[in-house]
């Protein structure tokens, strides 16, 4: 009998070849399981969940405690920059003329230069995904955020109603707006990029002095360059020629509690960062009561404007 070597050394090595696969494919099986995607959306929508899984920060706070208000803050403007200290004075439900009012300020360990980083409102929002524009003020932690289809694209710091006065809260709609408004309480009060939210009420969002601490007469102040930014982000309605009909109502705005007047969560952020955080469920949670109603005056603007000469 006679052999082939050649022959016999290829039958060989593609039987070992076979055991590599075999034991691959085993692995494979025993460790992480191959996901199949029937749409190239589900895809995406798989990739950004694991994006922001990825890019997402851990951020941790201490306490800078102010007993000098002249002495400290003189520090603390050598210590950081000023958009660093802007940083840190929104974080702490603050302006810059404010700032003498706090006793404790909330720092995080690492500055910045985006901000969002420190949001407590969830990234993406399923609720919101059919909604162009989406405000919403949380009452809990003196806070907004702004979604476009579902995704958060700026959040900042708020006071809202005092306990005599409080926010009206529910959902609603920007109405009107005006570079400088005078409040109706007292006329000294110029109130710039006001955009009103409740028009018989004449409560709208407006900058205005943010003391850490909810004090308004029922407004949502806001810091200048928010107010500034939300002035020409949101939109007005639409009314008819003479001005007496609603034909689209604005930007849907949700205000959302319970309230917390004597306290200042932002406070908690030292020992646990994720103490003023809402998860997607919550907020989807303050959403889903309003999403028919949001969803229908979007859909009767979008007709409108369709139809516009």
């Amino acid at each position: 009998m006679v052999f082939n070597l050649n022959g016999m050394n290829c039958f060989i090595s593609f039987i070992c070849l076979i055991g590599v696969f075999l034991l691959v494919q085993c692995n494979k099986s025993a460790g992480e399981e191959e996901v199949h995607y029937d749409t190239i959306q589900q895809q995406q929508k798989a990739d950004t969940v694991q994006k922001d899984t990825v890019v997402k920060k851990e951020i941790k706070y201490h306490a800078f405690v102010v007993k000098n208000k002249n002495k400290d803050f003189k520090t603390l403007e050598k210590m950081y920059s000023q958009e660093e200290l802007h940083a840190i004075l929104a974080i702490n439900r603050l302006d810059y003329k404010n700032k003498w009012r706090a006793d404790t300020l909330v720092v995080p360990d690492v500055l910045e230069k985006d901000f969002t980083v420190y949001s407590p409102f969830p990234k993406n929002v399923s609720a919101a995904r059919n909604i162009q524009k989406l405000a919403m003020f949380s009452y809990s932690i003196h806070a907004y955020a702004l979604y476009e289809k579902g995704s958060l694209i700026k959040w900042g710091p708020t006071s809202m109603g005092k306990k005599a006065t409080p926010t009206k809260m529910g959902l609603t709609f920007t109405n009107w707006k005006k570079e400088v408004a005078i409040s109706t309480v007292n006329s000294d009060w110029k109130l710039r990029w006001n955009f009103n939210l409740y028009n018989y009420l004449g409560i709208g969002w407006h900058q205005y002095d943010l003391p850490g601490h909810h004090a308004s007469h029922s407004c949502v102040r806001l810091l200048e360059e928010d107010a500034y930014f939300m002035y020409t982000w949101a939109e007005q309605w639409i009314l008819n020629k003479k001005g007496t009909v609603v034909l689209a109502k604005g930007t849907p705005v949700i205000i959302f509690g319970p309230p917390v007047f004597n306290k200042k969560p932002w406070l908690q952020l030292i020992k646990s960062p994720h103490a003023n955080d809402y998860t997607e469920a919550e907020i989807n949670h303050e959403i889903q009561p309003f999403l028919p109603e949001i969803l229908k005056q979007q859909n009767i603007k979008r007709q409108y404007l369709e139809h516009v000469p």
